[in-house]
């Protein structure tokens, strides 16, 4: 058990993330993992992880949510995964002509996703992303994508990033072709593309957040793209799985042109997919007549092991329905803070929200407004209660013991956040400076 927040320190995860700091740029490879997400020397280095709980260098347990920013959704080091993997492994992993598996796995991710009638794997989600963009313009012979402005993240290409606070090193005539639509407004899309008549290539949206669409909304976005000639593209990198074992397009019943699914597809292991229409990806084959379009090609994309470890992912989402049970952790958790919450007084000010897959947490402070001081009150209490969580997204491998520990830890941090409301003044329970956004454009 974790001593009380006073107490709690990691003098080893210190040590660990100046070495860190020395070598790799942000001391992290990907931002969200940085330790500016995290109380001032409170930002632990792992160890190593299974199930639903890690270790850090200085010996501490954690109960673990977002495990590897939502990618491993049924827990770490999972048996049936590593059964796949391990059987690769030894039969060599990259090979000059495609393997076996690569077609199992293609066959293994369209019966799991028959929305889709082609796909093809790579490693990250900026990979897919930006050929699903690439593949829209030469389709369509379009130079503008227009992104959905109200979700946070799409791919750290050029055609994305520029139009974020981090936009550094990236050409204003490239940013100027991105142009963005709010979610869940059809009239203000359609006005956008009607503005920009015959120049968008795509509308590119992840189909759900953190709230439903509204009614209607996911079918009239594929009539609005219909009509006026533009590819609609979902991103599923955090819906796909969570949200059905095809994603939400599975869920919602409607059908994109293409989308992409990463994350929780490979349970930790390095794989993502850009799915979708045979006409459509068919102009990054050689079975057509027309210009050929550099779609996806990539050295590492058909690794066996990552592959094989996909098709154990989604064999395992089907046959242990492990969509159900993430949501009704989910559900238990969201339940359990909110009446912690509620009984502290907090109640308006540490709020959960999302779907139950995939829940995260709003910090208000006195006036109800975000705050980011008031985050890392919170995360200081969690972590030295043996919680680590920058999200509440649960994994398969939580049990209601997980759950009910981590609803204890939040209520005596509520009783602290209380405190904090009281004196308007978060400051004295910081011990350093506070958590901060991922993007923003000074250090």
């Amino acid at each position: 058990m974790n001593e009380a927040t006073e107490e709690f320190s990691l003098p080893r995860s210190r040590q660990a993330n100046e070495r860190l700091h020395a070598l790799i740029p942000g001391g992290a490879h990907t931002y969200a993992k940085g330790d500016d997400q995290y109380p001032e020397n409170l930002a632990p280095v792992i160890s190593h992880g299974r199930g639903a709980h890690v270790w850090d260098v200085d010996g501490n347990r954690y109960i673990e949510y977002g495990s590897g920013l939502r990618s491993v959704s049924l827990g770490h080091a999972h048996p049936r995964v590593l059964e796949a993997v391990r059987r690769e492994i030894d039969r060599g992993g990259n090979f000059v002509r495609p393997s076996i598996v690569e077609v199992e796995a293609a066959e293994r991710f369209l019966a799991t996703v028959p929305t889709a009638e082609m796909v093809k794997f790579a490693k990250n989600g900026s990979d897919v992303t930006t050929a699903a963009v690439r593949l829209a313009r030469a389709v369509t012979g379009r130079p503008r994508v227009a992104v959905c402005g109200d979700h946070p993240f799409f791919s750290v290409d050029d055609w994305f990033i520029g139009t974020t606070p981090m936009s550094a090193g990236i050409p204003a005539a490239t940013t100027e072709l991105t142009v963005t639509f709010p979610y869940g407004d059809l009239a203000a899309t359609e006005e956008l593309l009607t503005r920009y008549r015959d120049e968008v290539a795509c509308l590119i949206l992840e189909p759900a957040g953190h709230s439903e669409p509204p009614p209607g909304y996911l079918a009239g976005l594929r009539e609005l793209a219909d009509r006026h000639g533009c590819v609609l593209v979902f991103d599923e990198m955090i819906t796909g799985l969570r949200w059905s074992e095809a994603g939400a397009q599975g869920l919602y019943g409607v059908v994109p042109d293409l989308s992409t699914f990463g994350k929780a597809l490979g349970n930790g292991f390095a794989v993502s997919a850009l799915a979708g229409r045979r006409e459509l990806m068919e102009w990054g084959g050689l079975r057509h007549s027309g210009e050929r379009v550099f779609l996806l090609s990539t050295t590492h994309g058909a690794e066996t092991h990552a592959l094989a470890a996909a098709s154990a992912v989604q064999t395992t989402y089907v046959e242990e329905g492990v969509t159900a049970r993430l949501h009704a952790l989910g559900e238990r958790l969201a339940a359990g803070v909110r009446e912690a919450a509620s009984a502290m007084g907090v109640g308006d000010h540490l709020v959960v929200r999302g779907r139950a897959s995939n829940l995260v947490f709003a910090t208000l402070d006195e006036n109800g407004q975000p705050s980011q001081e008031y985050r890392t009150l919170f995360l200081r209490r969690l972590l030295a209660g043996g919680v680590l969580a920058p999200s509440f997204v649960v994994s398969s491998a939580l049990d209601d013991g997980d759950i009910d520990r981590t609803v204890d830890v939040v209520a005596q941090a509520c009783a602290v956040y209380r405190k904090a409301l009281d004196a308007a003044d978060p400051a004295p329970w910081l011990a350093g400076r506070p958590v901060k956004p991922v993007f923003r454009r000074l250090v």
